[in-house]
């Protein structure tokens, strides 16, 4: 079997054995959690007992801590605390933000990818006084850290509550509500190796926070609808796992760093976005000068090699980068930047995979624009480029 190398870790992560394991056996309880019997305490123990490891990643108390199905739940559920108010989102946020919160006022990036702080401090001055802040603490694209202490700092001072979208954060970084001073912090399990369709959020005991879901107690009246424990069982399993490599998290920066040295010797004119902030350890976000990101991943997934376009909507089409965007950066260049994440299982040989793809494209597109110089006129770019490659997928791309 060809070798194939998977670097899209901030689309999902790749469960892990415990996780899978952990599913497994909450399966077999049979039990509700809210059933007073044998079979439901026990599922209930398994249910308190996974709030527990969750709640360690992120820093919070159990009793904090709400089940849903995932982070676009948890995200959703925090925008509805302030429903009638002004809530203030930065630029770079998630879609599951951006679109719960249409009439959201946009908090400008700078061009390394952070937020302005100038700019929320001026947004919190005005009247009336928003409801809300929301901020991501990492970005799923450029993998940039916010300054969200900082930020929640100039929110507590004007005395309105912030909201973190840590979905990408955790397990990447250490998390402590606290010291980042949220009072609403999103989490999802299939980003650090657990089972797609299950998040958390946590809310601060001070918040009444009305449900977005009726019809039931569960999740102390947060969240109704009968825990999917099987799912939340792998969430904990993986965040376990997940806080226990914390401190060999920085290992895929030297990974990522060879990923951006190497690709910058290999094309003079890449770009890596965000480089300039602090960022995620396994997180580059590149532009290959002169070809497109759909192209990019086309031929990438052809040689085995698995990554993202900057902006992937949920209709698998790539759309313009709002994050991008939002930094300044042009559409030409925007529109061939990718995405590699790397994570648990990521070693030096998916590097080495994608590096010679990487390479090979790249030659392929010089010499189809060397063979396209050389035409009389479209007719020959378009000879070049059927040359260069048969597939078709650099028939824009140069």
């Amino acid at each position: 079997m060809a070798p194939r190398a998977y670097l899209d870790y901030n689309a999902t992560a790749p469960i892990r054995p415990a996780a899978a394991a952990a599913v497994n056996e909450a399966l077999a309880l049979g039990g509700n959690p809210s059933s007073v019997h044998g079979f439901g305490r026990a599922a209930r123990a398994r249910l308190e007992d996974a709030r527990d490891s969750v709640a360690a990643l992120a820093g919070a108390r159990p009793e904090q801590l709400v089940f849903t199905s995932g982070g676009t739940e948890a995200n959703n559920l925090a925008l509805s605390w302030a429903r009638e108010g002004r809530v203030l989102v930065s630029a770079g946020e998630h879609s599951s933000i951006l679109e719960a919160a249409p009439r959201g006022e946009r908090v400008p990036l700078k061009g390394d990818g952070q937020v302005d702080l100038a700019a929320l401090e001026e947004l919190l001055a005005k009247t009336p006084l928003p409801s809300l802040v929301s901020l991501m603490l990492a970005n799923n694209e450029t993998g940039v850290i916010q300054p969200l202490a900082e930020a929640a700092r100039l929110a507590r001072a004007a005395g309105v509550p912030v909201h973190c979208d840590a979905v990408q954060a955790a397990g990447k970084v250490a998390l402590d509500t606290e010291d980042l001073g949220v009072q609403l912090l999103s989490l999802s399990a299939h980003k650090i190796g657990g089972p797609a369709g299950v998040g958390a959020l946590v809310v601060a005991e001070d918040l009444a926070l009305e449900p977005l879901l009726r019809g039931g107690g569960q999740e102390r009246r947060r969240r109704a609808g009968t825990e999917n424990l099987a799912g939340i069982a792998g969430f904990a399993a993986a965040a376990r796992e997940a806080a226990g490599e914390l401190s060999q998290f920085a290992r895929l920066a030297r990974l990522r760093d060879r990923i951006e040295a190497e690709a910058k010797a290999i094309a003079p004119g890449v770009r890596v976005f965000g480089d300039d902030a602090a960022r995620l350890a396994n997180t580059s976000c590149l532009a290959m000068p002169g070809v497109r990101a759909e192209t990019q991943v086309m031929a990438l997934d052809l040689a085995g090699v698995a990554v993202s376009a900057g902006a992937a909507c949920s209709s698998g089409k790539v759309a313009p980068s709002h994050v991008l965007q939002a930094m300044g950066v042009g559409a030409e260049l925007a529109d061939g930047a990718i995405r590699v994440s790397l994570g648990w299982a990521s070693g030096p040989e998916d590097v080495d995979l994608f590096l010679a793809a990487w390479a090979e494209l790249y030659a392929k597109t010089r010499q189809a624009n060397r063979g396209a110089n050389r035409g009389a006129g479209p007719q020959g770019r378009d000879d070049a480029l059927a040359s260069a490659d048969p597939s078709g997928y650099l028939d824009d791309g140069t």
